[in-house]
C-alpha cells in the first residue's frame, strides 16, 4: 500500500520526540504492553495479555504474550521491557510524565511487576502510548554513542520493533518504506497472521492539490490530511472513500509569549494582548471559510472528546470593539506588527493565516505570514525563536493528563514552547497526577482549564475530524480518534 504523508517523519524514536510525523508512525513500527481500543477510549492486550491493578493502587502486574519476538527474531524479555519503561521514565524526557509515577520494575518469567511511587489513575493507559514502547536493550545499547540520546539517533537510523511492520528504507523528504515483520504476534478476525499488507510505502507530499491528483490517478492508496474545501468534491469521486474518522483533533495558534523574541520586545508577552487577538478572531468565520462547516468551537484548550473537558460555551466570541479596548489598556491602541508561520502547501494552514491576518488588521496589527517546510517550523517552534504558528493538537492517551502537560504545565516543555508559566496550574497539575478520587481530579482539571483558557498562549480555533481520502479498493485501514494511523488490518482489494 502507498500512503500519502503531508510531512515527512523526523526522527523514529519513541521516546525523544513530541511530533506528530513521528507518533502516527511509531505505532506501525514499535508495540506496547498496552494497545488502545479503536475508540480511543479503552484499553486492550497488546505484548501483555492481563494486567491488575493492587487495590492500595501501588503495584500493577502484567502478564507477557507468549512467543514474543521483534522484528530481526530475537525474543522479547522482561529486561527489555524493564529497560523500555525506565528509560521512557527519565527525568526530563518530552512524555516522562506519563509514567513518572514508576519506582521500580521488577521481572521473573512472562511476570512484569511495576510498583509506582504513588497511586497514578492514568498509569494503565500510559502503557499504550508510543513513549512506553518496548525497544530491544541489547540492540540500542550497543550502538555507537555515549549518551542516551546520541544511541537513539543512532537506533532511530534503522529501528527495530515488535509492530506490524519493520523498517526497510527511508530516503528522507521523499519516501518511507516499511515491509511486514514475519514475527508480529496478532492476528486477524479471519484468524491469519497480520498485517495483511507485504508493506506500506509513505510518499511525502507536502502540496495538498498534488497529493490528491497522485490519490485520483491511482498513484497512492490513501492521502492524509485532505483539505477541507475538497471534501465534498471528493466524497462525489465514486473512485474514493473520503472518510471523517472521530478525533480528538484541536486547531490553534500558538504564541510565543517571552518578553523578548530575537532580541526585540514582544507585544504577546502581556496577556491583554493576546485576549484583544482572541476576541478580534472570528472563529465561526474561519469554521466555514477553512473547515466549510465541518469544525466546531472549542469551549476549552482541549477538545471536547478528552475526558474532564469542561465548557459548554465558545471561548472569546468574536467583539471587535473589547479586542480594541483591550489594545489600548495594553499600551498598543495602534498595534503592532509580527509574524505567523504557516505550513507551505497546506491549504487549510493557508486560509486560517490570511483570515486571521485580514481580522487583525482591524485592531492594527499588521501580521507578515511566513510559509515554511515542517522542519522548519518545528525548530523554530523548539527554539522558542518564532511570534506564532499554526498548529493542531491530537490526544495521544484517553486522559487529560498528557494535553495538559504539553499545554499548561510548564516543565514539561514550557507550555507549548511559548514560556509561559502559571504556578497554581503547575501545582494542580501535580496534584492531579497522583489524586484518585475521580471527583476531586475533575475539580482540578477544571480550573487549570479556567486558568489557561483565560491568559494562556494560545488562540483557540476549531475541533475537526480527521479527513482521510482512501482509494476504493483499500480495506481495513484506520485513524482512531487518537490520531495513529493503523495499517496492521488493512489490505488492497484489487
Amino acid at each position: 500500500m502507498t500512503y500519502a504523508r503531508y510531512a515527512d517523519s523526523l526522527f523514529l524514536d519513541p521516546v525523544l520526540n513530541d511530533a506528530n510525523v513521528d507518533i502516527w508512525i511509531l505505532s506501525n513500527l514499535y508495540d506496547t504492553l498496552l494497545l488502545p481500543t479503536d475508540d480511543g477510549k479503552g484499553v486492550q492486550p497488546g505484548l501483555a495479555t492481563e494486567w491488575k491493578v493492587s487495590e492500595d493502587g501501588l503495584t500493577v502486574t502484567l502478564t507477557l504474550r507468549d512467543g514474543i519476538k521483534f522484528s530481526d527474531g530475537s525474543p522479547i524479555t522482561g529486561e527489555d521491557v524493564k529497560f523500555s519503561l525506565e528509560r521512557a521514565a527519565v527525568p526530563d524526557t518530552t512524555w516522562q510524565f506519563l509514567v513518572a509515577s514508576i519506582a521500580s520494575i521488577a521481572t521473573e518469567g512472562k511476570t512484569v511487576t511495576i510498583t509506582l511511587a504513588h497511586p497514578d489513575p492514568a498509569f494503565i493507559s500510559a502503557l499504550t502510548v508510543f513513549n512506553t514502547a518496548i525497544m530491544p536493550k541489547a540492540l540500542f545499547e550497543a550502538e555507537a554513542g555515549a549518551t542516551d540520546a546520541d544511541k537513539a539517533k543512532a537506533f532511530a537510523e534503522h529501528p527495530v520493533g515488535s509492530g506490524p511492520f519493520m523498517f526497510a528504507s527511508w530516503e528522507r523528504g521523499s519516501t518511507m518504506k516499511l515491509v511486514k515483520n514475519p514475527y508480529y504476534w496478532d492476528k486477524g478476525e479471519d484468524g491469519q497472521p497480520l498485517p495483511y499488507l507485504d508493506g506500506v510505502t509513505f510518499e511525502v507530499i507536502p502540496d495538498d492539490a498534488t497529493r490528491i491528483l497522485r490519490l485520483q490517478s491511482g498513484e497512492v492508496d490513501g492521502a492524509e490530511l485532505i483539505p477541507y474545501a475538497r471534501v465534498d468534491e471528493l466524497k462525489a469521486d465514486d473512485k474514493l472513500n473520503m472518510e471523517m474518522y472521530p478525533s480528538t483533533r484541536v486547531q490553534y495558534i500558538s504564541m510565543n509569549v517571552r518578553p523578548q523574541v530575537n532580541g526585540a520586545d514582544n507585544p504577546l508577552s502581556n496577556p491583554k494582548v493576546r485576549q484583544a487577538l482572541n476576541y478580534a478572531t472570528n472563529k465561526e468565520a474561519i469554521i466555514q471559510i477553512v473547515t466549510h462547516g465541518v469544525g466546531t468551537q472549542l469551549t476549552s484548550f482541549m477538545s471536547s472528546a478528552t475526558p474532564m473537558h469542561t465548557g459548554t460555551a465558545p471561548l472569546y466570541p468574536y467583539d471587535l470593539e473589547k479586542a480594541k479596548a483591550l489594545m489600548a489598556e495594553a499600551g498598543f491602541p495602534n498595534g503592532f506588527s509580527t509574524s505567523l508561520l504557516v505550513l507551505a502547501g497546506n491549504q487549510d494552514e493557508i486560509g486560517i493565516g490570511t483570515a486571521v491576518q485580514q481580522m487583525w488588521a482591524a485592531i492594527g496589527v499588521k501580521l507578515e505570514l511566513q510559509q515554511v517546510d515542517n522542519a522548519t517550523r518545528t525548530q523554530q517552534y523548539r527554539d522558542g525563536t518564532m511570534n506564532m504558528r499554526v498548529a493542531a493538537w491530537t490526544d495521544d492517551i484517553a486522559d487529560p493528563n498528557e494535553i495538559t502537560s504539553y499545554f499548561a504545565y510548564s516543565p514539561t516543555i514550557d507550555a507549548l514552547h511559548s514560556g509561559w508559566k502559571s504556578e497554581e496550574a503547575d501545582k494542580l497539575y501535580v496534584a492531579s497526577q497522583s489524586e484518585i478520587d475521580p471527583a476531586k481530579r475533575a475539580e482540578e482539571y477544571a480550573r487549570i482549564q479556567e486558568i489557561f483558557n483565560a491568559e494562556g498562549p494560545t488562540v483557540p480555533l476549531y475541533e475537526t475530524p480527521y479527513p482521510v481520502a482512501l482509494s476504493k479498493t483499500t480495506m481495513g485501514f484506520n485513524q482512531i480518534p487518537l490520531g495513529n494511523n493503523i495499517f496492521r488490518a488493512a489490505w488492497l482489494d484489487k
